[in-house]
């Protein structure tokens, strides 16, 4: 593959009918339709997640991002005016201590207080960065355990409905393990234990990695030349176990499968010949023109117009080449985003 060339956000945009955002996940997590590509070919074919085993290799290695979706979105009023304030939780910080985004953000004033049920309030401590907040919530039972009562699935804004029953496991991974997630990596989301141990019975392994999703995988990068956007550092972990599985993958020959951006941002930022266990943040920004180090192939949702997630998919498999396949996924009327189909993106990688 020739070496992509620099990109405004302009060109990571593209239409969508508005019907095509799928607002429910299928009955059967593998049903999801499956565009599989091949970049050195520059060709791509329509399969379905049930049958991945038929496009992937003995000896392939699928890399999964085991993080939990905690339920994150509180609704109430400030108890001075009455008027509505949505928090979004982002990351506990002891001591009923919480990093928050709070909408309206002129609600999110130092003293304000938030009423969210007759049990549970919390107060605007102070902002810390450019929209983000330290709250103290006050109670007097247990706060997490009322939290995890009144605080909701965090739903994308794209899905236009209230979270329901089916949310707490569907928009989940079968394998998640580590909470401290804000949004569900999903394209792990297709996969079933089942569907696994059919693999393995193929010789295509998985081992994970952690990556603790936040809110910005919803948001619209905001500056036209790519490389003056930078994104929230989020946290992640790998283990020294997961390092040798993959440095043992790749010695006998296999690839790396990345299951999702979030894996691939974790394995494009750490050095995989360390020995120990990782543990740290990473605010990597993958855009074109980049080289990857770590990634054979990836599998991958339909992602958000001007989104960095966009951007990621456009560095790994080449720009004209993504927006013809997005152009032939909305013609063949494939559900894009979270709840939606996959793609498969293997072949001659740009590295």
């Amino acid at each position: 593959m020739t070496a992509s060339p620099r990109l405004s956000l302009d060109s990571m945009r593209y239409d969508l009918p508005r019907r095509l955002i799928a607002q429910e996940p299928l009955p059967d997590r593998t049903d999801s339709r499956l565009l599989v590509v091949d970049t050195a070919g520059r060709t791509f074919q329509d399969s379905i997640f049930s049958r991945l085993r038929d496009h992937l290799q003995p000896g392939d290695l699928l890399v999964l991002n085991d993080t939990r979706v905690f339920r994150a979105r509180l609704r109430g009023v400030r108890r001075n005016t009455g008027g509505k304030v949505e928090l979004f939780l982002l990351k506990d910080l002891g001591n009923n201590r919480w990093k928050a985004m709070v909408k309206p953000g002129r609600a999110a004033r130092k003293g304000n207080f938030f009423q969210f049920s007759r049990d549970l309030v919390c107060e605007v401590e102070e902002e810390i960065s450019r929209g983000r907040y330290t709250i103290r919530f006050e109670s007097e039972g247990d706060i997490s355990e009322i939290l995890k009562q009144a605080a909701q699935v965090p739903l994308p804004p794209y899905i236009r409905r209230d979270p329901e029953e089916l949310d707490d496991h569907r928009y989940q991974t079968v394998f998640a393990s580590r909470t401290g997630a804000v949004a569900a990596p999903t394209a792990g989301l297709h996969f079933t234990l089942d569907l696994l141990k059919d693999l393995r019975s193929k010789g295509i392994g998985h081992t994970f990695v952690t990556l603790h999703v936040g809110p910005e995988t919803f948001q619209p990068l905001r500056h036209d030349i790519l490389e003056e956007n930078r994104l929230d550092p989020e946290e992640y972990h790998i283990s020294a176990l997961s390092l040798r599985t993959i440095r043992e993958a790749r010695t006998a020959g296999g690839r790396i499968v990345a299951v999702g951006t979030t894996t691939t941002r974790i394995l494009e930022s750490i050095d995989l010949n360390t020995d120990s266990d990782l543990s740290g943040e990473t605010d990597i920004f993958i855009f074109p023109p980049y080289r990857f180090r770590n990634v054979d192939a990836l599998i991958t949702n339909f992602h958000l117009p001007g989104s960095s997630l966009l951007c990621l998919v456009s560095a790994f498999m080449g720009h004209d080449l993504m927006m013809d396949c997005y152009g032939h996924a909305v013609e063949e009327e494939y559900r894009f985003y979270s709840y939606g189909d996959a793609m498969l993106i293997q072949g001659d990688v740009q590295k």
